[in-house]
């Protein structure tokens, strides 16, 4: 290694060795051949549950189950991503709302709130449809009864991140059993192993229960089942669970299969619908043919060594950290009763990344609200994608923790939006583009429905196309941002030309019929209201969504005269405004809050997940910012799990590194079940991805320009290590720290970019070569 020197155009505050390495390692995983991931990534338990909130999950993308881990009566809850009733609903807009837009707009410049508000729900919103009309479900429940359990002993359940592997095992009357359960992304099935030291010893009966409807065949070692699914109103299904075994013998009893004195059993569960137009049943054939002669430890290889490619690239550890000794729920609890835990923080933070390679991977739908996971045929908020945040907040992470293929979901669901978003745009706004509001579901819902306090609100399309162009921010891939991002977010903001109008007071173009998220205000009259004209958060979406289209037209060096427009629109929008008591306006006026203590931080868009706000560049908005948050934390707010994610997210970007840590802290306390899932009440994933996003800005931001080393580090992670972070402009990071302080930082340069790297008050520009290594020593 060769100590080179390195002339920067910023001043160093301190002396720094710049060790420069050339090292052509470009997108492939920085794991080296001969580095190990030492540190036990478990959640385990020395008890099964009777919950499915507290069973381990398993997924490939789209086949997943949550295991109770129950050793005398086994419940395998199956999940396959496309279950889902309901369909394309060309009809779901309310005809002739687009005549009733402009009187409601002069409602509201009145201040006549609830007059409009009242016109908003007769002409504009739709009625939310039946509960399980378009709903996702659960595939259905596999039970696996096993007889003579009756003396368990040493039982324990755990899930192993670092191989995708879940695993059950327990003694009884001196013979040790192991249950062993994956989803394989590259053999398209969930593989399940029964196994004990002694010979004959497997005994099971096993069936399936989904409801009336479905069609079970119980035949030659197999189960299958298939349906279509809400009354005729959705997919149609089929599943088959084969069992293979060791030695014993097989029959069929009372409608089960019963294995007896078997050496092991090999379980291969497949399960497709019609939902892309394939035939379920052949699919599912494919998939177990080609798997039929392949050996248990090469599906077991197989499914390793692809979760691997992904979970390894990035690995964290923090200070005083005192590795797997304890059961998750014991360590839990004891958070809980006011201990912290730095090993349960890292256990927390990759479990996020696993359950996003389990519930997105390329070819899949995004993860719902629940991932991939959903018990019963009436989930919670039927597991839909909400996007006025909640999705929004599943992939904030996917980048910057080198997952950009578990991003791709997402990145196409948005541009699928358009079909039925474009129908939306025209009969409800007269507008042209595409808009969504702030439901939608596998069918690409985009209607406005529901109360006015959720569903009037016309910004869900826009705020998903920021993924759009972050995903090109990390890339730099061209060819993605002419042929599929950049078209999509000139639809969406094609939209916004059209739709937003003059305020007559101000001048100022503004957007409504529109909300703040889910939040209300006082009238003069004291009524509580939700319609306004121009909330904050509409003008800070638009104003991204608007320079990101202006940015990108530049790059690919087209559409001027589209751009123009923009520039001009953007001219004419409000500024953002601090009130009376300092803190960042909400709406663009001065409104009584009727909730100050609400869940929804909406306005604070401008801080994260935009750029807009900054100590840097905007230092009064930044502490009115600071102002906002206290305000709203002191009311009761955070009391929701991905509101106390987002809450991380916002302290990282004000660079509050023990703020965020308390609520890191009031996540793991309040807002986590035993086995880590996160709940809102009640579970929501959104959390479990939100707080990865908001652990690693505390360790490198690249929002603002510049690789930001440590901006927001807690004294609690006083020494620790994270390697193979992702920066914008395609930077690796690697760096360790102690005893506060930055100590080594190894940045590859995937793209070639001019790297701006920040560490405390010193900042260093270097032009990098695509494939450099560069390291640093503090």
């Amino acid at each position: 290694m060769k100590t080179q020197s390195i002339i920067t155009k910023s001043k160093l505050i301190k002396k720094v060795t710049c060790l420069l390495i050339v090292a052509f390692n470009f997108f492939g995983c920085n794991q080296k051949e001969e580095e190990k991931i030492e540190t036990p990534l478990k959640i385990w338990f020395e008890q099964p549950t009777k919950k499915w909130n507290q069973g381990l999950p398993i997924g490939n993308g789209n086949l997943g189950a949550m295991i109770y881990g129950t050793a005398a009566k086994e419940i395998i809850c199956l999940n396959e991503e496309t279950i889902w009733t309901g369909g394309k609903d060309y009809n779901r807009d309310k005809e002739d709302a687009g005549k009733h837009i402009a009187t409601i707009q002069k409602l509201l410049f009145e201040e006549k709130y609830m007059e409009a508000e009242a016109m908003v729900q007769d002409k504009i919103l739709a009625d939310r449809l039946p509960t399980g009309k378009a709903t996702y479900q659960m595939l259905g429940n596999l039970f696996i009864e096993s007889p003579d359990l009756d003396s368990i002993v040493n039982y324990t359940r755990e899930l192993d991140l670092n191989t995708s592997i879940a695993t059950t095992h327990f003694e009884n009357k001196g013979v040790t059993y192991t249950r062993t359960y994956f989803s394989s992304f590259p053999d398209k099935a969930m593989v399940y192993k029964y196994s004990a030291d002694k010979e004959g010893k497997i005994n099971l009966a096993s069936w399936v229960k989904r409801n009336e409807q479905t069609k079970i065949l119980v035949l030659d070692n197999k189960i299958e089942f298939s349906e279509h699914v809400g009354d005729g109103h959705g997919v149609s299904f089929h599943a088959i669970i084969q069992f293979e075994t060791k030695g014993g013998t097989s029959e069929i009893k009372d409608g089960k299969l019963v294995i007896s004195n078997a050496d092991e059993v090999l379980i291969k569960v497949v399960a497709n619908s019609d939902y892309r137009g394939l035939i379920p049943e052949d699919e599912n054939k494919r998939a177990l043919s080609n798997i039929a002669e392949m050996p248990y430890q090469k599906l077991l290889k197989n499914h390793i060594k692809d979760y691997q490619s992904l979970f390894h690239r990035l690995s964290f550890q923090i200070s005083d950290s005192t590795g797997a000794d304890l059961p998750t729920d014991v360590r839990l609890k004891n958070v809980k009763d006011g201990d912290a835990d730095n090993y349960l923080t890292q256990l927390q933070y990759q479990f996020g990344r696993y359950l996003l390679i389990s519930s997105s991977r390329p070819g899949n739908l995004p993860a719902n609200l629940q991932g991939i996971w959903a018990d019963g045929f009436t989930p919670p908020w039927n597991s839909d994608y909400h996007i006025n945040i909640n999705i929004q907040m599943n992939y904030w992470m996917a980048e910057m923790t080198n997952l950009a293929e578990c991003h791709e979901p997402f990145l196409t669901y948005v541009g699928d939006l358009r079909e039925m978003g474009r129908i939306t745009a025209k009969k409800v706004y007269n507008s042209r583009g595409f808009v969504a509001h702030h439901t939608s579901d596998a069918w690409h819902a985009t209607a406005a429905f529901g109360k006015a306090r959720h569903g009037m609100w016309p910004m869900g399309a826009a705020w998903a196309c920021q993924h759009l162009y972050t995903h090109y921010e990390y890339t730099e891939d061209k060819d993605y941002l002419r042929e599929e991002a950049y078209p999509i977010m000139k639809e969406a903001a094609l939209f916004f030309v059209d739709f937003m109008v003059k305020d007559p007071k101000t001048g100022f173009l503004v957007t409504g019929p529109s909300v703040s998220p889910e939040n209300n205000f006082l009238t003069k009259e004291g009524e509580k209201a939700t319609l306004n004209m121009g909330p904050t958060m509409d003008r800070e979406i638009i104003f991204e969504l608007f320079n990101n289209c202006i940015a990108a037209a530049d790059i690919l060096n087209i559409d001027q005269d589209f751009s123009a427009i923009l520039k001009s629109k953007l001219e004419q929008m409000p500024p953002l405004k601090i009130g009376s008591d300092g803190r960042l306006l909400e709406w663009v006026e001065e409104l009584k809050e009727a909730e100050p203590g609400h869940r929804h931080i909406s306005h604070l868009y401008a801080l994260h997940p935009s750029n807009q706000i900054s100590k840097s560049k905007t230092p009064e908005l930044f502490e009115a910012a600071k102002k906002t948050i206290e305000g709203r934390l002191s009311k009761g707010g955070g009391h929701t799990g991905w509101s106390r994610a987002w809450i991380i997210n916002f302290y990282a970007r004000l660079l509050e590194g023990e703020k965020a840590y308390e609520n890191i802290l009031a996540l793991q306390r309040k807002s986590t079940l035993p086995n880590l899932l996160d709940v809102h009440p009640p579970f929501q994933i959104d959390g479990n991805f939100g707080v990865v996003s908001g652990i690693t800005e505390m360790l490198m931001q690249s929002h603002n320009g510049e690789v930001h080393l440590l901006p927001a580090l807690p004294i609690a992670w006083a020494s620790g290590n994270i390697k193979g972070i992702i920066a914008k402009k395609g930077f690796e990071i690697d760096m360790t720290w102690e005893a506060g302080k930055l100590k080594n930082v190894i940045v590859t340069s995937k793209l070639g970019n001019t790297l701006m790297l920040r560490y405390e008050d010193e900042v260093k520009e270097i032009e990098t070569k695509k494939g450099e290594r560069l390291e640093f020593n503090y």
